[in-house]
């Protein structure tokens, strides 16, 4: 049977897109022979593009694949008890999503595109398998996945401990470190995700999040156009984006 040229990526094509993205230590540790790269020629898919809206998976659907950003970007998201949405994480190119599912065979969230975005899926049962095949591939997904995991927990643990500026702040640092390590600017970039979402993950009433883009602009650490950012102090929302406001006043002072 021949290969479906929309759903496969070739070998070529996959290392120009991968080249800033996590997928492509995933899909090309170093030392893999020509063989082994056509094994996973045969099992990355890329999906179609997803438009503004659109589901990647929802809660307790099986789990059946990790997905790699292509370009996009996606929100994770839980039901409350109440029934409310709560976001519980916003996934830039190069990222993936769906390791939470792995324990459980079910996926514990949503995942729900915040603009048209491209998604590598990878069948995680033909990568166990390709795992016990190619030397390191398996140790790269674990690395990948540990990665991803330490991020989170290290975002979410400055997110509970910070006022309201600092949550903010801290948010805009880390969309903008993770686009500088994929090779995009830090400093300047689209927030797809809306005030709405940023307030529901940060814990905070949409308008103080709303307020606080205000006093950031007014103080000059950034300019919003809608949903374009320019990050114009990064010194000083980096201060703000520590746990300890007595060391940033210490440093602005100098």
């Amino acid at each position: 049977m021949s290969k479906d040229p929309t759903n496969i990526i070739s070998i070529p094509g996959l290392k120009a897109a991968c080249r800033n993205c996590s997928l492509y230590h995933l899909c090309l540790p170093l030392g893999i022979d020509n063989d082994d790269m056509d094994e996973l020629d045969r099992i990355i898919r890329r999906k179609r593009p997803l438009r503004r809206g659109e589901y990647l998976f929802q809660a307790g659907d099986p789990f059946r694949a990790i997905y790699a950003i292509r370009s996009g970007s996606v929100k994770t998201f839980a039901a409350t008890e109440e029934g409310h949405e709560q976001v519980t994480g916003f996934h830039l190119p190069g990222e993936l999503v769906g390791l939470d599912a792995i324990i459980r065979e079910r996926h514990p969230c949503s995942s729900r595109a915040l603009e048209t975005t491209s998604v590598c899926e990878i069948p995680f049962d033909r990568l166990e398998e390709l795992g016990g095949k190619i030397p390191g591939l398996q140790r790269q997904l674990l690395r990948l996945m540990s990665k991803e995991l330490l991020e989170d927990e290290q975002l979410m643990m400055l997110l509970g401990k910070k006022s309201a500026e600092g949550r903010l702040a801290a948010l805009l640092i880390s969309i903008s470190e993770r686009f500088k390590q994929r090779g995009f600017s830090a400093s300047e970039f689209n927030l797809s995700m809306s005030r709405n979402d940023i307030a529901n993950y940060l814990g905070l009433a949409v308008e103080t999040v709303s307020r606080l883009f205000t006093r950031f602009q007014a103080d000059g650490l950034l300019s919003a156009d809608r949903k374009h950012v320019i990050i114009q102090d990064i010194k000083r929302l980096n201060c703000l984006a520590r746990p300890s406001g007595e060391s940033c006043e210490r440093e602005l002072s100098r």
